[in-house]
């Protein structure tokens, strides 16, 4: 799929405006938790889809396996939302410059997902942005221990969807998972990663 395909699917929401289609999606939908909690922590991350000669990727992280949150999972870069931050665009575009070392003239905005509740408490803007190289990244090694890049083809695949559970707290808990070649993705990330493929493929294919 080519970047103005993409950007004409994400057209039906930019940041900071309403669709009517937006919702909530989260970690309570695949576990019937019932309604998520009422306060929630606003937070942001960059869905970044770097422009390959070969096709697009989707560039992710691996946290440090000493952070005392989801140490050692696969995440797009972001973080929570600071009071200095003038939107949810902000927050992604700060927490990735902090964490990869990506300044914002480097990223092109094209669109957003819908918001993502995470079983932590936050809700989750994922914001949608084009990275064209050549461009250099300096990773905070405090938080990022890698940073590496996927073809955006293979999370378009739903044959590379996995819908997995797990035993946690004493209650069985359910969870997609992407794995990619040694890699890991799940939870939140794999459930954005979900998101982008209903917007980009299963639009395309009501068009």
């Amino acid at each position: 799929m080519r970047r103005g395909e993409i950007e004409q699917r994400l057209a039906i929401y930019r940041p900071g405006e309403a669709r009517s289609s937006l919702r909530q999606r989260g970690d309570h939908e695949l576990n019937k938790d019932g309604a998520p909690p009422a306060s929630l922590r606003p937070a942001s991350v960059l869905v970044p889809l770097v422009e390959r000669d070969a096709g697009l990727t989707v560039l992710l992280t691996q946290r440090t396996t000493n952070l005392p949150s989801h140490g050692g999972q696969i995440s797009f870069p972001g973080g929570r939302q600071q009071p200095e931050d003038a939107d949810v665009v902000a927050t992604a575009l700060r927490e990735t410059r902090e964490e990869i070392g990506l300044d914002a003239e480097r990223i092109t905005i094209i669109g957003a997902l819908d918001t993502y509740i995470t079983g932590t408490g936050f809700l989750v803007t994922p914001i949608v942005g084009v990275i064209t190289p050549p461009f250099d990244l300096l990773p905070d090694p405090g938080e990022v221990a890698d940073v590496f890049e996927v073809p955006l083809a293979f999370f378009l695949d739903p044959a590379n969807h996995e819908l997995r559970s797990a035993v946690w707290q004493g209650r069985e808990r359910h969870f997609y998972v992407m794995p990619f070649e040694d890699r890991y993705i799940w939870g939140a990330t794999a459930g954005m990663l979900k998101n982008l493929y209903d917007v980009l493929v299963d639009t395309a294919v009501q068009v």
